[in-house]
């Protein structure tokens, strides 16, 4: 029987092990990230039973992602130590835990703490950031494409489970709905989970080197962008929230927002649906175009897109434009997260990959918990959604100028001839 270093002696970087891996990985995020997209189907159905205001009703979307992003630092950090599937099978048992007393809430605060505590912080928070450091780990050719496949499977899930909820909540209501995810995703996590017992390839990567003029120059990864450590990740992590502020505006409350227009909550999940579904291909497509430009270029130009698409919410809200802005939006943003694991993996040591990466994971997930929480909150002030757009569309801007202030660093580093990645 081989133990845990000959395994990782036999499966290398890039090898056929790490394409399987690549695809369990793909199914576990589809499966464990669930309650990110559920909850927002389930906000009128529960704003309703509980009789509280939107905002009320968004905390626990809210508390879910705070949950969400601390989890992903603390099981990657335990995934560092004994690798990825133990946590994995921890996750199962507490996203299994935290469906079932979530459908067996008497009310808006033991909802919220089921969200928060159980399905955030213990269970999904495995299925995501622990799980893109992971994936960073076994490719060096590819890390790009790898890396956004791996984080489709967070999108993936967002395109599957609106809809099969809203079914079920129509069918027999969001508690039962909530207690059968729980006993179908904690299964198919924990069994899916074995599959996980060979930890990564050990990667004894020398420094990274650029060839600049025809002379070979060391990247100094102690000093990103030519700034400290600290300072570098910082601006990565504010980039991050502001970023994800502007993305949570339409993906938690399009639900909402189309059962205020008269189209009702089905259109509303269909949108989320197709929406997370265009995502899926602009992961895809970004994480390509991340091999071939870098990180912090695919970074701005996301940040660019996603801006525009939600100018586009302004002026329309005909049913079969919001359709079409949906995709755009899906299609413009869904390339955003994942660059960042790829700036980290380039622009700082590489034994720090899984602690900073879940760091700058956290932040985007504070920015969506923030986003949505915000969003309902200026909506309950000014009782329209048009406010809240405009409020995404300003932290969107703050996002853009980072990454601008970022590229600007790299150009200048390089007129100096110190060699970058972008």
């Amino acid at each position: 029987m081989k133990t845990t270093q000959e395994t990782a002696i036999v499966h290398q970087p890039d090898s056929r092990y790490a394409m399987v891996r690549l695809a369990l990985t793909l199914l576990v995020m589809t499966v464990g990230s669930s309650g990110m997209y559920v909850v927002s189907v389930m906000l009128p159905a529960v704003q309703a039973e509980f009789g509280v205001a939107r905002a009320d009703a968004s905390m626990p979307y809210t508390l879910l992602m705070l949950g969400f992003g601390f989890g992903g630092v603390l099981m990657g950090k335990l995934a560092d130590r004994i690798g990825v599937m133990k946590p994995l099978l921890m996750g199962s048992v507490f996203l299994a835990a935290g469906y079932i007393a979530t459908g067996l809430s008497q009310g808006i605060v033991s909802f919220t703490v089921a969200q928060a505590l159980l399905v955030g912080l213990l269970g999904s928070s495995v299925a995501f950031a622990p799980l893109v450091a992971d994936t960073s780990l076994w490719f060096v050719k590819r890390r790009g494409i790898a890396v956004a496949v791996c984080a489709s499977g967070n999108y993936l899930a967002g395109a599957v489970w609106p809809p099969i909820a809203q079914h079920f909540v129509e069918q027999v209501g969001w508690r039962q709905t909530y207690i059968g995810m729980g006993i179908f995703c904690g299964v198919t996590m924990a069994l899916l989970a074995l599959f996980f017992r060979a930890r990564p390839p050990a990667l004894a990567e020398v420094a990274p080197v650029s060839q600049v003029a025809g002379s070979t120059l060391v990247r100094d990864m102690t000093r990103p962008f030519g700034l400290s450590m600290g300072t570098a990740q910082g601006l990565l992590c504010v980039a991050g929230v502001a970023c994800c502020v502007a993305m949570a505006m339409p993906q938690v409350h399009i639900v909402a927002y189309c059962g205020d227009l008269g189209y009702g909550p089905a259109q509303g999940a269909m949108m989320l649906s197709l929406m997370l579904g265009f995502g899926i291909v602009s992961r895809l497509v970004s994480g390509a175009i991340c091999d071939r430009i870098g990180g912090l270029r695919t970074l701005m130009l996301g940040g660019v897109l996603q801006c525009v698409a939600l100018l586009l919410f302004l002026p329309f809200d005909g049913l079969v434009p919001l359709y079409l802005i949906s995709a755009l939006f899906g299609l413009f943003q869904g390339g955003i997260v994942p660059s960042y694991a790829i700036i980290v993996r380039e622009h700082f040591p590489p034994k720090e990959a899984g602690a900073r990466v879940g760091t700058v994971l956290m932040f985007t997930l504070f920015g969506m918990a923030l986003g949505g929480w915000m969003s309902g909150k200026v909506f309950d002030l000014t009782g329209s959604y048009h406010a809240a757009f405009l409020n995404g569309i300003g932290w969107n801007l703050v996002n853009v100028s980072i990454a601008a202030f970022l590229l600007f660093r790299v150009r200048r580093m390089r007129r100096g001839g110190v060699a970058v990645a972008a």
